[in-house]
Parts: structure tokens; sequence; C-alpha cells
């Protein structure tokens, strides 16, 4: 079979897998609802090894999972939403290594399409001929940036920033005592806008200065990094944000690949004490600008 005749058919093989895939797990939630309440939320108490067990003995036709199932099993269905996070959990813990390393190209390349696949948008390892230095790496807390000059800690939740419940939350992180590595996110307070304000509160630092070829053109990749779109993905417990490089680092020294503004290390669930943990991150093709920032849903 020639090349051109392959790629069509094989297309149209992964399709037909990846949709008989998505109605395996709906017949996986409609049998055992129940059961996947109580994984979800409980989820950080398992290894990915385990998940991936337990998702296999659930779907077993011999199990009987009120049988064995613990008490709050026997309760009845939550109205909560099951997380879908669990199936992403599963997926990943086949790809991604337990050892926190630069991947591989094929893992790479596995790791984008599941990505791309649960939640419905263009993941890449590689844009516009420009990768960074890793896509899997170790993710500690940043702090608030200044996100216009004259920008505190007593105006920065003020809106559209966010509001009392968020300065509850994120306001004892403190603010950098620099800039971002693009400054400002906006001129002034009164010319900020929600778009200024979400990239602040959603944004990553990156090593953007161990990107292959960053040094041969400093100011083309700069341009190309600022405020670009990402995912970031914990793949412990499948929770997904979409952030911006909102500034460069940290530095190799420090054991970690890249930061995260106090609100993306809480939903994340990276803020254990280290506030340290390992996290996938890709680039989002967005070029016409319509990923909002934030959590992500699975599709």
């Amino acid at each position: 079979m020639s090349q051109s005749n392959y790629k069509p058919h094989y297309e149209h093989l992964k399709n037909k897998w990846q949709d008989r895939h998505k109605e395996l797990q709906r017949e996986i939630l409609e049998k055992h609802g129940e059961a996947f309440h109580w994984l979800s939320h409980h989820l950080r108490n398992f290894s990915v090894g385990t998940v991936g067990a337990l998702l296999l003995t659930i779907n077993h036709p011999a199990v009987v999972v009120s049988s064995t199932a613990p008490a709050s099993l026997e309760k009845p269905l939550s109205p909560d939403p099951i997380d879908k996070g669990v199936f992403l959990v599963y997926d990943l813990s086949n790809i991604v290594p337990r050892d926190v390393r630069v991947l591989a190209p094929e893992e790479e390349d596995r790791i984008t399409q599941v990505l791309s696949n649960r939640f419905g948008i263009p993941i890449r390892a590689e844009l516009e001929g420009k990768r960074l230095n890793r896509s899997y790496g170790y993710i500690g807390a940043e702090q608030h940036l200044a996100r216009y000059p004259g920008d505190t800690m007593g105006t920065h939740f003020d809106p559209p920033a966010g509001g009392p419940d968020d300065a509850s939350k994120y306001y004892s992180s403190g603010m950098a005592p620099g800039l971002g590595a693009w400054r400002y996110f906006a001129s002034s307070r009164s010319e900020m806008t929600q778009k200024d304000a979400d990239r602040e509160k959603y944004y990553i630092a990156v090593q953007t200065f161990l990107a292959p070829g960053f040094h041969n053109n400093v100011r083309e990749y700069s341009e190309f990094f600022k405020f670009r779109k990402m995912l970031v993905v914990n793949p412990q417990n499948g929770k997904a944000m979409v952030c911006v490089i909102g500034d460069a680092g940290p530095a190799e020294w420090t054991g970690k690949s890249l930061g995260g503004s106090p609100e993306v290390m809480s939903y994340l669930k990276r803020v254990d004490g280290t506030s340290k943990g390992a996290v996938l991150y890709f680039f989002i093709d967005d070029p016409n600008d319509t990923i909002p920032l934030g959590p992500i849903s699975l599709t």
C-alpha cells in the first residue's frame, strides 16, 4: 500500500478507535457511577499505576463493584458530576515515565495526541519551528506579578482580577520584587483589560533561555514566547489549565523547570508543602486567540 493510501486508512482506523474508546468510557460511567464518584474524590491517594489497575478491575465483567467497594460507595449517587480526570490519568499512566526527565520525541507525540483528543484543542510540543528545552518537569510556586506601573498587593485583587475570595486565598503569596520577563501586562491601571488580568492570574514562568536556538535569535524567540498559550497538566490527578508564558525562569540550579502563579499552583493541586510537583506543559496552537485562559474541562 502506498504512503498516500496508508495515511487516510490509518486516520480512519484511529478515529474509529477513539470513538469506541469514548463509547466504552460512557458505558463504564453508566455501570459504575458510584465507584467513579468515590474514586474521583480520593484520586490523590492512589498512584497512577493503581488508578490504571482500578479502572481495569472495575470494567472487568467478573467483578461486582458493590461487593468490595468502601462503605462510602453504598451511599446514593452524589449530584456532583463525575471527574473525567480519572480517564486522563489512566491514559497518561501508560505513557508518562515515572522519573521526571526529558521526554523522547515518540513520548511527546503520544502525549500530545492524548491531550489534543481529551481536551479537543490542538496541542503541540513544537510550534512555528520552536520548542522548549523540555515538556515534562517540576513546577514550583511563583509570586504575583505587577500588572501595571503602581500595582501593589493592595490593588491586585480589584476587578477585573478577582475579589475578596481571591484575596483571602492568594494574598499571602505576595508580589515578586521584580517585573516579569516582558515587564507589565498593561500600560496603566485604567487601560488594563480582563485579558491582561487573566494573563497575570494564569501565568507560568518557563526556561525560555534554554530553548534550542534561543541565543541565536533572542528577539525573535522572546516575541514568540511572550504570553504564548500553553496547556499545563497534572498527570497524577488530571487537572489542567490554559496558561500563558508570563515570565522566564526558574534558574537551572533550583531543580525546577517552570513556575506557576499562586492560582495555577492551587488549581493543579501542586501546593503540598514543598510547592513542587511534576507537570506536563505543551503549546496550544491557537492563532486566532479563541481558547480562554484558566481551568479547562475534558471533552
